[in-house]
């Protein structure tokens, strides 16, 4: 080996000195680094490496400065393959096995080889058919340790001399032959570095400690990555080394341990049947840990050491959320190792996953830099429909639907004659066909209370094509869940977009701003999308496009509601929180159906820990400039920045710098579609990019979190760092949008927001029943208490009800109800105008009267919304008019919306309430029970 060095011993003592070429040793050794393209062990689909990583010996040390053991060198090496870098421990005999091994590969190869030239020629003879070929099943050692081959192969296989200066020094010359030994190493790497088959070899890359994860920009930087020993796994099939580790493992077999990979990120830990398989056995998604002491100060450890009386067992501990898993590696060294690393990835940044922050939520406030993060809000069911419809036609990867109810028939687009392709059913059936792999997670009725049959959907969504994979949660039974459900409604697209808010994909939520009550002909509301749950609920959804209503009797119900878009790092963080329900409903339902995987959560994490500065990757292009930066007035700093929800202010850009303002999302321009590709005029409305952009991105919400004097310096400064032309009213501005480049026509006008840069945090509800976590996060309410505390003129909410509770209420206790009431009195006390709205529906949006006998969800409903309105000693009303007096109406106050129309031309005129399912206050809250989008426009 010519780039190797080899220790030669004469009278004046050790030298190294040039070794001989490849060519004066046997042919067997002569081109172990030289593997046929036929004979390598990976197909292409599975190589790791599509190009040829670098290495640098950064030092050779030994563990004493006084043992002079040749086998005692120890060389840490930095590695780096594209944007990654990793730097690994590795010891003299490692790199033997290495050696060893390789060579080994290549006899085997050889071997095969000689086999089919002796079979070819038997055949010729005649005798092929009575010939026997020894075949040689046995694997290359994943542990890179000598495995048990007959005595003959074992010589054969004994490294050459070029691994000698590797792991014999000089006696008495401890530094020279340190860096003599270094040299030595690194001409060794570059050597077999310099070949992509032998890069892509297994033996090379359990070395290198690389998998198919390893560099995949969207789960991270690459962090720590060996085999480990698990127990809690099924049996794993197909593994032709299972007979070898009993002699590795001490016996290991006997009690169903198993070797799997581990690959360790900044979000999870997932095992893998082996480093070139890209598909998780397991993964650990990293949560919110309980506090160490009790009290919320520190964390409770992500891993420990787990002590046992076998001293030749060696242990460790992964505990996150309700999941306890106990693993084994081969020394105590790794296990510290590995504790030391896990620990590191989610704890060591104060802003890691497994800390709580604003709120207590699982996720971090974004767009505190300039990190893409993105908004865009719709006002019912028409424009966000056909917003989603567009991210889900420009689909290329994976799609998440998170549903309480999901119609495969809905049709996103209407008349539904003319946009046939626009259904559900239609447009994840297209983009299955073309490999997106799609992932529905339903909630799972109790059919006695509810009809919404998603025992059919998930038939009807199974049945479309193979990539299409949905489960229902939960079982009540098995669980004990039987009055609670997740209440969201979910679509991400390729972790670029996704969608949040009140709207279900499915029936009776199709609407516009006309609200309209009729529709005969049939045009609008097919079959029995003309829906009305106050009248009649459908008992089969086997004919959707028969009518459950007639229409000349009865009107549809109106249905408003909230939807919003999201892009960049709070939309991944939407798709975490899809993804730690998923594979805890997985895990419940489907532990062993290999039809539905597990899935990874792609990587963002707090910035800047990850993203730019502590890590070579970054994940993402950052927006381009789009404005000055504009110093705060002193009286607007606050101690705690970090909790600020900023005010945005508008800038117009038609002025001077209009021509650069051209933001970017992840790459993508925002005057495009998700993918690049120039916006269709007809839909780019469902994705406009906003005129306005944030002029003072660290002004914060007066009172949300400091108190401050006044808003008359905002008003002030706002006054002068508007552009010309800006001080236009908000009409004048909505008709600029409209006359400008976008194309929206009259009636879309106040039904889509401006897609703009904003700072927004994600926020939720869930428990162990749900998402299994450790502890009940309740970030939602904590967000309402503590907007309402600081709203400053009034507190804007519709909602699908309104039930809520005053301190000591011990039935109700949610305390929204209490922080309106305290934000009153105040309000009371210091002579300050404040107002309360509350809209909710007439009625709650289930079939019967009030005085029916098959109405008792009904009655129920409204029992405990008068209680939190008016009737009793624990409603708002009456506490307030025992301190107020009749002034209460002039705080707080409480509407219903009611809709009306002819039935069709020249019929009848019919009305009906306005029904509402979202969550929406004057600080731009969208919510929808159990995940939430917390943002600040303009």
């Amino acid at each position: 080996m010519s780039s190797t060095e080899q220790l030669m011993s004469s009278g004046s003592g050790a030298k190294y000195v040039q070794m001989q070429s490849e060519a004066e040793f046997p042919p067997m050794a002569s081109s172990f680094m030289s593997f046929p393209q036929q004979n390598f062990p990976f197909e292409d689909s599975a190589r790791i490496f599509d190009e040829l990583p670098k290495a640098t010996i950064i030092q050779v040390s030994r563990p004493d400065a006084s043992d002079i053991s040749p086998m005692q060198l120890t060389y840490t090496i930095e590695f780096q393959y594209k944007e990654f870098k990793w730097q690994l421990v590795k010891k003299a005999p490692q790199v033997f096995y290495l050696h060893f091994a390789l060579k080994k590969r290549k006899f085997i190869q050889e071997i095969h080889e000689k086999q089919e030239q002796v079979k070819e020629w038997l055949q010729n003879l005649g005798l092929g058919d009575h010939a026997t070929v020894v075949q040689d099943d046995e694997e290359a050692d994943d542990e890179a340790v000598p495995s048990r081959i007959d005595e003959s192969a074992r010589i054969r296989d004994v490294p050459s001399s070029a691994a000698l200066p590797i792991i014999r020094p000089a006696l008495g010359r401890q530094y020279s032959v340190s860096d003599q030994a270094k040299g030595a190493m690194q001409g060794y790497l570059n050597h077999f570095l310099s070949n992509i088959d032998i890069v892509n070899s297994q033996e090379v890359c359990k070395f290198l400690e690389v998998s198919k994860l390893s560099f995949s920009p969207e789960y991270g930087p690459k962090l720590k990555e060996d085999y480990i020993m698990v127990k809690h796994l099924p049996k794993i099939l197909d593994r032709d080394d299972d007979r070898k580790c009993c002699s590795q493992w001490f016996c290991c077999c006997q009690d169903n341990w198993q070797k799997v990979w581990a690959v360790l990120k900044p979000g999870f830990l997932a095992f893998l049947k082996d480093p070139s398989d890209p598909k998780p056995l397991d993964i650990v998604v990293f949560d919110v840990l309980p506090a160490s002491n009790g009290i919320g100060e520190g964390r409770a450890s992500l891993a420990k050491e787990v002590n046992d009386h076998n001293p030749l067992r060696h242990y460790f501990r992964v505990t996150c959320g309700t999941r306890s898993i106990k693993l084994r590696t081969k020394s105590n060294a790794k296990v510290k190792d590995w504790v030391a690393a896990i620990n590191d990835a989610g704890l060591r940044p104060s802003e890691g996953w497994c800390h709580p922050h604003r709120f207590c939520s699982f996720a971090p406030p974004r767009g505190l830099t300039e990190d893409a993060s993105q908004a865009q809000w719709y006002v019912d069911g028409r424009a966000a429909f056909d917003a989603i419809a567009l991210a889900i036609e420009e689909a290329k990867s994976e799609i998440f639907i998170c549903g309480w109810w999901v119609c495969p028939e809905l049709f996103l687009r209407r008349p539904f004659r003319d946009h046939a392709s626009a259904r559900l059913d239609s447009l994840l059936e297209s983009k299955a066909k073309h490999g997106v792999q799609v992932y529905i997670l339903l909630y799972k009725e109790v059919a006695l209370a509810l009809k919404i049959n998603s025992v059919y959907s998930k038939r009807r969504l199974l049945g479309i094509h193979e990539n299409i994979r949905v489960l229902r949660y939960p079982d009540h039974f098995s669980t004990g869940v039987y009055l609670w459900s997740h209440h969201e409604k979910i679509v991400i697209v390729d972790h670029q977009v996704c969608f949040v808010g009140g709207l279900d994909l499915c029936f009776g939520r199709y609407d516009s701003g006309s609200h309209q009550v009729g529709d005969n002909p049939s045009e609008i509301w097919p079959g029995k999308d003309y829906y009305n749950p106050r009248e009649s609920e459908p008992n089969s959804w086997e004919d959707t496009m028969k009518d459950e209503l007639d229409r000349l009797k009865y009107p549809r119900m109106p249905w408003h509601d909230v939807h919003c878009a999201l892009w960049g790092p709070p939309c991944r963080d939407v798709a975490r929180h899809f993804v730690q329900r998923w594979n805890y409903a997985k895990r419940n339902k489907a532990p062993n159906e290999q039809a539905i995987p597990l899935l990874l959560p792609q990587h963002h994490m707090v910035i800047p820990h990850y993203m730019g500065k502590s890590a070579e990757i970054e994940i993402g292009n950052k927006n381009d400039s789009i404005h000055e930066e504009i110093k705060r007035s002193d009286s607007f700093s606050s101690p705690s920045a970090f909790q600020d929800v900023p005010l945005l202010m508008p800038q117009e850009a038609n002025g001077p710098d209009s021509a650069k303002i051209e933001p970017k999302l992840n790459g993508f321009n925002t005057l495009h579609d998700l993918h690049g590709q120039p916006s269709r005029p007809s839909r780019n409305s469902f994705f406009r990019k906003s005129k306005i952009e944030p002029l003072i991105p660290d002004m914060p919400m007066r009172g949300f979190v400091d108190d401050l004097d006044s808003l008359d310096l905002q008003s002030q400064l706002s006054s002068h760092v508007l552009q010309p032309g800006a001080e236009a009213s908000e009409m004048e501005w909505w008709e600029t949008q409209e006359r400008g480049d976008q194309v929206v026509s009259a009636d879309e006008i106040g039904q889509v927001g401006p897609r703009a840069s904003c700072r927004c945090q994600i926020i939720r509800s869930v428990s162990q029943w749900s998402a299994g976590t450790s502890q009940i996060e309740e970030s939602i309410h904590k967000t309402y208490c503590s907007l309402i505390e600081k709203a400053e003129h009034f507190v804007y909410i519709e909602n699908q009800f309104f039930i809520s509770g005053l301190s000591g209420d011990e039935v109700i206790q949610n305390r929204v109800l209490e922080a309106l009431y305290m934000r009153i009195l105040r309000a009371h006390n210091e002579k300050k105008c404040f107002r309360a709205i509350i809209v909710i529906p007439l009625l709650p949006g289930f079939q019967g009267g009030v005085d029916d006998s098959g109405a008792a969800s009904v009655r129920a409903i409204m029992h405990w919304q008068y209680r939190t309105i008016s009737r009793g000693n624990h409603s708002i009303l009456h506490n307030l008019y025992n301190l107020v007096g009749p002034k209460t109406h002039d705080y707080i106050s409480f509407y219903g919306l009611r809709a009306y129309g002819s039935l069709f031309d020249g019929g009848p005129v019919a009305t009906s309430q306005v029904h509402m399912q979202f969550s929406l206050n004057n600080l731009c809250l969208i919510a929808f029970s159990s995940l939430v989008m917390n943002v600040q426009f303009a």
